[in-house]
């Protein structure tokens, strides 16, 4: 559990870094997702050490959005101005992981689809 820890502190720390040296307009944290999104697929063992610890943690993902929840409520005198802002942005924000998702999600049908043909050309 230490290791698999340390593993997500080090990616997120060196996607902090990256972000940092280079001035990119991206966040640390996501970079770091994605160089460790590289080598977990380079790294069929390393996904298997880190798998069991990382499943325990998305367990308890929404303890995680505590400190947020508590932002908003402590910053909630500053956003009332702005209701009209923040309310079009979730929205917003929503409307296009939707439509994301959804063409995400008809790509990787699309390939599941013409796979399966072919193992059944394959196959006759």
């Amino acid at each position: 559990m230490l290791t698999t820890f340390s593993i997500l502190l080090l990616f997120q720390c060196l996607g902090e870094g990256l972000a940092y040296a280079f001035g990119l307009p991206v966040p640390g944290p996501v970079i770091g997702m994605l160089l460790l999104l590289a080598t977990l697929a380079a790294s069929p063992r390393l996904l298997d050490a880190m798998e069991a610890t990382a499943t325990e943690l998305l367990r308890h993902l929404s303890l995680l959005f505590v400190p947020a929840g508590v932002g908003i409520m402590v910053s909630a005198s500053v956003l009332r101005g702005h209701w009209l802002a923040v309310g079009l942005s979730v929205i917003a924000s929503t409307m296009l992981t939707l439509a994301v998702t959804a063409l995400v999600m008809r790509a990787v049908a699309g390939k599941a689809g013409e796979t399966a043909k072919q193992g059944d050309r394959d196959d006759a």
